[in-house]
């Protein structure tokens, strides 16, 4: 493995830990994403990689070298920032050139280094423009040029896109994986969106509270999560959970059973993913009955939410163009196939 957080901590003076006993190793080339809620410790990561934050514990190597206590000029990383940090006062030219210009760069290697990153990321008409003369996807996209321009070993992206709108995202998402794609460069990417990790990444990190909860490829963490946290967390809708409890081969929640065969008996939590439920007929032996409360057309989905005494799921359909009443009942069945559970009270996922 090229790149290793060693039993990486890193607690500030307030007390607060940031990261607990960090392990996490990746290739070079791969596209790494560190994902989670406000405070798990992802940007954290990201700037303890970058230098610019030094461990309370452990180490930090890269292609077997220790750079725990290497300043940031050494690691050869760039790092784009959530707010672009571009140069006000310097063209878009003199913006991606800064980097060469610092290392002493010939004028003619430097123009020619400049002009064919901005042709890579379609920013060659900008050149001449302040930053204040662009859009967000044009800054970001700067920012991104400036970062790559010397060739860095890593390139370290700590919400780059949280600025720009839904349909730029969307766009620089895929401007991103065809970047890396091209560059055959190491990604590593902070996020809190799940829909960004999932699409952009080769691998995911998951933290919470300073902890990495999962570590792999995104089908996986979204078809076996490793626990409720990041069942719930990961999927637009989320998965559905159920507390509830097994007995003789039967989940019982508060107004539906489901069978559950092969189950021990006792307090479990059940999990379905919107898209799984199956909608049936009044006459199916194995169907739930829900009410419906709200449908939302997210064309081509229609999310349908229904309610049942003390619990509420998401279903999510498509093309579906069926008329749903709120009141009127709906009939589910849950595929055996489609059902995960965890434990009550680690939220661990059960075998």
């Amino acid at each position: 493995m090229a790149i290793v957080f060693d039993g990486v901590t890193k607690a500030f003076p307030d007390g607060t830990v940031a990261l607990q006993a960090l392990d996490l190793a990746f290739e070079p080339g791969e596209f790494l994403v560190l994902l989670g809620p406000s405070g798990s410790g992802k940007t954290t990561a990201c700037r303890l990689l970058a230098g610019l934050e030094r461990p309370t514990a452990g180490r930090i190597m890269v292609e077997g070298r220790d750079v725990t206590d290497l300043p940031p000029r050494l690691r050869g990383m760039g790092m784009v920032f959530q707010n672009y940090a571009l140069y006000s006062h310097k063209s878009v030219y003199e913006n991606i050139a800064y980097p060469l210009r610092i290392r002493k760069m010939p004028a003619a290697e430097l123009d020619r280094c400049v002009r064919a990153m901005a042709e890579l990321l379609e920013i060659t008409r900008y050149l001449d423009r302040r930053p204040s003369q662009l859009s967000g996807g044009q800054a970001q996209r700067v920012a991104v040029a400036r970062a790559l321009v010397w060739q860095p070993s890593l390139c370290l992206m700590d919400e780059p896109l949280s600025n720009l709108d839904a349909l730029l995202r969307l766009h620089m998402r895929t401007e991103l994986k065809r970047l890396h794609r091209e560059l055959k460069k190491t990604f590593v990417f902070v996020t809190h969106d799940q829909e960004e990790a999932m699409t952009l990444a080769t691998r995911v990190a998951v933290l919470r509270e300073g902890a990495l909860i999962q570590y792999d490829d995104p089908r996986e963490i979204y078809r076996r999560p490793a626990n409720r946290f990041i069942a719930e967390f990961i999927g637009r809708p989320a998965m559905n959970t159920f507390d509830g409890d097994v007995r003789d081969g039967v989940f019982h929640a508060s107004g539906f059973t489901c069978p559950l065969p092969g189950k021990p008996d006792g307090p479990i939590v059940l999990g379905i993913r919107p898209e799984q439920i199956q909608l049936v007929d009044a006459s199916a032996g194995d169907a739930i009955r829900f009410a419906v409360d709200v449908v939302e057309p997210v064309e081509p989905d229609v999310l349908i939410f229904a309610k049942s005494e003390a619990n509420a799921l998401i279903v999510r359909t498509v093309n579906d163009d069926r008329a749903y009443n709120p009141g009127e009942p709906l009939h589910l069945r849950f595929p055996p196939a489609a059902l995960h559970t965890f434990n009550t009270v680690s939220g661990a996922r059960l075998p």
